[in-house]
């Protein structure tokens, strides 16, 4: 899945570990996010959401594969 989260919060100045223990999970959870191969709950892309102040349009694309 692709995604800004990486691009997002970097630039709100916010480590992967500082976004990890806001949203409850493990910073190496949020590397997988960001390189997209671990696919996020909605609950969980809905809490990254919210903690970097975007929508999940914003954070979150599906990629059409023809």
């Amino acid at each position: 899945m692709k995604n800004n989260v990486k691009i997002t919060r970097i630039k709100m100045s916010i480590t992967q570990e500082q976004l990890a223990k806001r949203v409850g999970v493990t910073r190496q959870t949020i590397g997988l996010i960001e390189k997209g191969e671990y696919n996020p709950s909605l609950q969980l892309c809905v809490s990254i959401a919210k903690v970097l102040n975007k929508t999940l349009d914003e954070l979150f694309w599906e990629v059409d594969i023809e």
